[in-house]
């Protein structure tokens, strides 16, 4: 393991604050997109070292949460353009399904979640983010708007058209 040096101690308690806060919420950003718990991890380690080589910056943002959100957005995105198309991992839902549920439920539940998730990825580029973005619980409107570089009403917009296109291609189907 490599050691980088940090200026100060002060610099060593921001990051592990920072990482303590914020890598639960980078994760579920990451593994919206990705699918993959194991390439979710490596996008919020990537994000903490972008948070390293940027350090000296850090005190000129405005929401730290929502600058950390926004690179571990982008770098989700990017890792997946690079991966094959494998736009649905069948294990995804499974890993959301709750364990306290009886099997016959879990796996009608599964399944329901699958068929959503497909939906989600067959929506049009803008109300995919926005969805997905969206289940990040501590994401509000205005914070969604400042990750994707939208204002919050066309945040509203697109939420109300990717939940109204998506259920309408659900009905029936699930």
């Amino acid at each position: 393991m490599t050691l980088i040096p940090l200026s100060s101690m002060e610099s060593v308690v921001d990051l592990s604050a920072l990482v303590e806060a914020h890598s639960a919420t980078l994760f579920r950003v990451a593994h919206s997109i990705l699918r993959s718990p194991e390439e979710a991890k490596d996008v919020v380690q990537d994000v903490f070292v972008r948070v390293l080589k940027h350090r000296s910056k850090l005190s000129h943002v405005s929401d730290v949460r929502v600058w950390l959100i926004r690179i571990a957005w982008n770098l989700a995105l990017d890792r997946k353009k690079r991966k094959k198309l494998e736009q649905f991992d069948p294990h995804f839902a499974d890993t959301l399904v709750s364990k306290e549920v009886a099997a016959d439920r879990a796996i009608d539940q599964a399944q329901r979640l699958r068929a959503v998730l497909q939906e989600i990825e067959r929506l049009p580029n803008a109300e995919r983010q926005v969805l997905l973005l969206s289940t990040v619980k501590e994401l509000g409107t205005a914070d969604l708007g400042r990750v994707l570089g939208r204002s919050e009403a066309a945040i509203r917009g697109l939420l109300h058209r990717g939940r109204t296109r998506l259920q309408n291609k659900l009905e029936g189907k699930l």
